[in-house]
């Protein structure tokens, strides 16, 4: 069985950093992209950034350009979002997802992993 395994959320003050890492596990798989979406209470689910496996170019929310960066790995199969300078509106439950190779879509998800910026 093919999983996203996500550790690195946490508790924070505004203005720090943390780093969330999505690796997979089980059946090896092809992926055009992989990234990471949140969810915050009473929001709609909302994508971060993601990076696609074959050119490496990466897309970032607006909301978050210039202070989270995403890399990956491609012999691991794993993705990183490094977070600067968090603020407040940053807290939410952060999903690693995968668009693997014949899918028009995301459809590998992580269980999430929670994210609290406090002020």
């Amino acid at each position: 069985q093919v999983q996203l395994q996500e550790s690195g959320g946490g508790s924070v003050q505004a203005g720090g950093s943390l780093t969330l890492s999505c690796a997979a596990s089980g059946r090896p798989f092809s992926s055009y992209a992989m990234g990471y979406f949140r969810q915050a209470p009473g929001k709609e689910r909302e994508i971060v950034a993601r990076i696609r496996w074959g050119g490496a170019d990466t897309f970032y929310a607006d909301s978050v350009k210039g202070r989270f960066t995403i890399s990956r790995d491609k012999v691991l199969n794993s993705i990183r979002l490094q977070m600067n300078s968090l603020k407040p509106e940053d807290t939410a439950v952060y999903y690693c997802a995968a668009q693997r190779v014949g899918s028009n879509k995301y459809d590998l998800w992580g269980q999430g992993t929670q994210v609290t910026v406090s002020s």
